[in-house]
């Protein structure tokens, strides 16, 4: 593993995000209803392409890297869970405004007034997510059966997944 993802991976509970600080109690086990919540903080990274070389495929390091923090705080907040049968998962995408743009047009962003478009794409940062949990949440993201993404903008870059048994 490179030394970058060594340092993501000695952060264990502090997960700083900006000037704010995580907090463990943010992630949420609803056991009336089988619900699991999970903050993942810090900015989306979408799923890179493929890689070849050597008569392999592999994922580039960027991408091992976001799979490797997405891992370290889904084991953080609602441990190895491997959930049989389908699952349901709702995940919201928060994107921090361009410090560039002015404070009317970030003002109406944070108000909801414009939609959060653009890099990374919603699939990809799904795909990233999902591939990350196979062997935590579930035993492979092909359980997955319904799924909803959302991108909105918001003061801190983070994803919030709702994972709901069926």
């Amino acid at each position: 593993m490179s030394d970058r993802l060594d340092n993501i991976l000695d952060m264990d509970e502090r997960c700083v995000v900006q000037d704010r600080a995580y907090k463990p109690d943010q992630a949420v086990h609803h056991p009336q209803t089988q619900t699991f919540t999970i903050v993942i903080p810090g900015p989306a990274k979408g799923k890179g392409r493929p890689r070849f070389g050597g008569g392999r495929v592999f994922t580039d390091k960027s991408t091992q890297i976001a799979e490797a923090w997405i891992k370290h705080c889904a084991i953080n907040q609602v441990g190895h869970l491997n959930l049989d049968g389908p699952v349901s998962v709702e995940m919201i995408i928060d994107i921090m405004p361009a410090p560039s743009w002015s404070k009317k047009k970030r003002e109406a962003a944070l108000a909801g007034g414009l939609h959060a478009t653009g890099k990374p794409d919603v699939d990809n940062v799904s795909k990233t997510v999902l591939d990350a949990l196979n062997g935590i949440l579930w035993r492979d993201d092909a359980q997955v059966c319904d799924l909803h993404v959302r991108r909105r903008y918001a003061p801190v870059s983070q994803t919030l997944m709702v994972v709901t048994p069926l």
